[in-house]
């Protein structure tokens, strides 16, 4: 079973930056499609951002323009840069192979927590 591991995320003001990072066990991204998704306190979990194993991207649109998503496959990791945070962004962020009908491949990691506030 293939482990993923994030992390990078924190506290932040409004209007700040952080890149989380997720490191999986094996080397899938050729194969899946990579995907973050967020939880925020009381709310379903969701899909931010995939990144095909083609290289294609797709954004939520509440996070369009201000995150990034991209991979290194050497390195078994990929990331989101995330730009001009908000409140709203708040939440502990994961990620995962995303399936079809909004499965996922593999069992969730820890997550990492990101708090935007001032």
């Amino acid at each position: 079973q293939v482990q993923l591991v994030e992390s990078g995320g924190g506290l932040v003001q409004p209007g700040g930056s952080l890149r989380l990072s997720c490191t999986a066990s094996a080397n899938i991204f050729s194969i899946y499609t990579m995907a973050w998704y967020r939880q925020a306190p009381g709310k379903q979990r969701e899909l931010v951002a995939d990144l095909t194993n083609n290289g294609r991207t797709n954004y939520e649109d509440s996070v369009k323009g201000r995150f990034t998503i991209s991979r290194d496959n050497a390195k078994k990791t990929v990331y989101l840069q995330m730009n001009s945070l908000k409140p709203e962004d708040t939440a502990v962020y994961y990620c995962n192979a995303k399936g079809g009908a909004g499965g996922i491949y593999f069992s969730w990691g820890r997550g990492t927590q990101v708090t935007v506030s001032s």
